[in-house]
């Protein structure tokens, strides 16, 4: 009986604890500088939360070390729901490059996907190739000699092109930079010849006649360039890669506030105007469960790490 009542409690003190959460501010700590595509995505949906809470919801910019530096500091926050934390899918590639010191699957509560979007696989357009066939007939005729730009030694767009490379068969050069600007720069002007960029810096330019499209990295065309084709119909059969964001929390975040806000990021994500702003940074939205967001993250983690270990690639 005493087994009994407790249980009933537990269960009735969860059930007020989401009715009342939350009873004040909530931040969402991002761990990189301000003006970005994360720090995009995590105002936007601060503002539908925070009209869905009924509490402010703040964003807090924690950048530096790769973004560990803040991922650190959420996961380590207490498990209240006062602290949420935006991860990208550069989440799920550094544990195959840095020591973390925390679990990246077991020490966080994963809440909800927020975004998704392909990379574009752009070269310069006095490159003679305007296909990924083409692409893969030139690197293996010309082993080592087209060199690929990349945002960084073991970023998400570098590990995105090794994998390319092992699912076709080829070898090209590679030619690290520290962010995505200046790799972009060099492929526009020639001094690198392909580039994995994300859709929202590249779309412009190839629109623009600066740089020449050849394919998506995802399973679907993208609206924006609907005659551009994916590497997996271009031949590289199997090759599916994405860019996303999404929300944890701490080990241990009860569920009813979990469920809370899943259920309203959900709700703002099919929202119509929704759809219509996220694409303006190249994105769509994702949403789903917070069991489909862990086996995205799980998923990830062991492809990014068979890269690595395939490739040598290593933190620099």
């Amino acid at each position: 009986m005493r087994l009994l009542i407790g249980s009933l409690l537990f269960a009735f003190g969860l059930a007020c604890q989401a009715q009342q959460y939350p009873t004040k501010p909530v931040r969402i700590v991002v761990p990189f500088a301000p003006g970005g595509g994360s720090d995009f995505i995590a105002r936007f949906m601060a503002q539908r939360l925070t009209a869905a809470l009924g509490q402010q919801v703040i964003v807090e910019n924690k950048p530096g070390a790769g973004g560990m530096l803040g991922i650190t500091q959420g996961v380590q926050s207490p498990a209240d729901g006062y602290t949420l934390t935006l991860i990208a899918s550069s989440y799920t590639v550094n544990p195959s490059i840095y020591k973390f010191s925390f679990d990246p699957v077991a020490d966080i509560t994963p809440i909800v996907q927020l975004s998704q979007g392909p990379l574009l696989v752009v070269v310069r357009p006095s490159l003679a190739v305007k296909s990924t066939q083409d692409l893969v007939a030139m690197a293996k005729a010309k082993p080592g000699q087209i060199n690929f730009a990349s945002s960084g030694q073991g970023s998400v767009i570098h590990m995105a092109t090794e994998l390319f490379q092992t699912m076709a068969g080829i070898k090209m050069n590679h030619i690290p930079y520290k962010g995505t600007g200046p790799a972009l720069t060099d492929t526009i002007g020639g001094q690198t010849d392909v580039f994995f960029s994300s859709t929202a810096t590249a779309v412009p330019q190839v629109q623009a006649g600066k740089l020449r499209a050849i394919a998506v990295t995802s399973s679907k065309r993208i609206a924006a360039l609907p005659d551009v084709p994916t590497v997996n119909e271009s031949g590289v059969k199997g090759y599916d890669v994405i860019l996303w964001h999404g929300l944890i929390g701490p080990k241990g975040l009860p569920k009813p506030v979990v469920d809370r806000i899943n259920g309203e990021a959900n709700k703002a994500l099919k929202v119509k105007e929704t759809a219509e702003q996220l694409q303006s940074d190249g994105v769509a939205p994702a949403g789903g469960t917070p069991g489909q967001f862990l086996a995205q993250i799980k998923k990830e983690i062991g492809i990014w790490r068979k890269v690595a270990t395939d490739a040598g690639v290593k933190a620099e």
